[in-house]
């Protein structure tokens, strides 16, 4: 919080609470996307909570990044609601994968009731988060489990490599946005494909994922499994493999930067199309 203060975090136009998947690394394609539109206008804070890779933080530090993400978000959010509210900066969410999970767990929606948050992004958030979990039981009837529809779309919306989100526009107060790609296994492996079919297998297949799967108990699940060890391999904006151009409209979306226009969310688009490997660099 010194440091943060030190800097001028709270004197930026906005300020992003993030959290990594452990070793404190946060995805280009996510921070310099949101950077460009706000034309760095942004402070962005976070902590490092492992040593380990996101597979051996999920399985021997799991608590340490929740408690962690608890912590910064509730501190943050503190000293930021006491400021007034015409010289502060709008306050934004952010996490990738386990990063997801934490942050969403550190964000107690109780204790932002009488001063909340202005949104959040949240990619690839993994199966387990119950806050993920209960969003999209809660889903209207007759949308996709892939990707929910929740009430009238003024607290929460879903992206993936098709569907942006949508624009500013029809939101309440608090806007959040749940980047998800149908074929990420992180996001929709379930621990009862052992011998039950999963809900989404028994929708349309998503846009990347083979109309030709079919559910087989025993295999089913052993084919998750593979996919998950394999997720971030696959080719950037499928799998686990976030890739900046599709964090473009949710980013637009959530912190609707000032003189942004359609044409402005095309051409950062052709940009992080133009060459990189995962994401857009301010190169």
């Amino acid at each position: 919080m010194a440091e943060l203060i030190r800097q001028g975090g709270f004197e930026r136009e906005v300020l992003i609470v993030a959290m990594p998947p452990g070793t404190g690394w946060l995805d280009p394609g996510a921070m310099d996307t949101v950077e460009y539109m706000h034309g760095g206008d942004i402070a962005t804070v976070s902590t490092q909570y492992s040593y380990f890779q996101s597979p051996l933080a999920l399985i021997l530090e799991t608590q340490a990044g929740l408690d962690q993400a608890g912590a910064l978000i509730s501190t943050v959010h503190g000293y930021w609601r006491g400021l007034p509210e015409d010289a502060r900066p709008r306050i934004y969410i952010h996490g990738l994968s386990l990063g997801a999970w934490s942050s969403m767990h550190g964000t107690d929606l109780f204790a932002l009731l009488d001063d909340p948050i202005d949104g959040a992004v949240w990619a690839g958030p993994p199966f387990p988060s119950s806050m993920w979990q209960g969003i999209v039981a809660s889903r209207n009837e007759g949308s996709p489990y892939i990707l929910p529809e929740l009430g009238n779309g003024r607290l929460v919306r879903f992206a993936n490599h098709h569907t942006s989100a949508g624009g500013p526009g029809g939101w309440g107060d608090m806007r959040i946005v749940y980047l998800q790609y149908s074929s990420d296994p992180i996001v929709f492996f379930e621990s009862a494909s052992l011998f039950r079919k999963p809900e989404w297998m028994g929708e349309d297949a998503g846009p990347d994922v083979s109309p030709h799967m079919r559910f087989m108990p025993v295999v089913t699940q052993f084919q998750l499994a593979v996919d998950m060890a394999l997720a971030n391999t696959a080719p950037p904006g499928h799998g686990h493999a976030y890739y900046g151009r599709d964090y473009v409209g949710p980013w637009v979306a959530v912190t609707a930067p000032a003189d942004w226009s359609e044409d402005d969310t095309r051409r950062l688009m052709d940009h992080c199309d133009g060459g990189f490997d995962k994401g857009c660099d301010n190169d």
